[in-house]
């Protein structure tokens, strides 16, 4: 079972464990890490400064930033449309298709709510 990544608070206490003299073999297993995760987290700082986690990029938005305008004109050209139907005016006008999820999802990043007038 793959185990999740560990949180910086984590990373904090065993890297300061560490530099307190302890041995890498015992702060793994104290907190429940493999020696070379400990050691690749030594390796980081010492490379970078920081031994903290590094951001995870995921996929590419599919309504990037820059088209959040263009999307915030349709809701408002469109105040009763439900997220589907701005699915389909997203393609239309953009030809890139998105799921009800991805709208919902960016719909709420900007902050505006599809409350129905009736």
């Amino acid at each position: 079972m793959k185990r999740p990544h560990a949180s910086d608070d984590v990373r904090e206490r065993a890297l300061a464990a560490i530099d307190e003299g302890r041995s890498v073999v015992d702060v793994a297993a104290f907190f429940q890490n493999d020696p070379s995760t400990l050691r690749r987290w030594i390796r980081q700082r010492t490379r970078t400064g920081s031994g903290l986690s590094r951001p995870r990029p995921g996929p590419r938005r599919l309504i990037p930033a820059e088209r959040e305008a263009d999307l915030q004109a349709v809701l408002r050209d469109h105040a009763d449309a439900t997220l589907a139907e701005l699915c389909a005016l997203w393609l239309k006008r953009h030809m890139v298709a998105v799921s009800v999820s991805t709208m919902g999802r960016t719909v709420r990043r900007l902050g505006i709510t599809l409350k129905k007038s009736r």
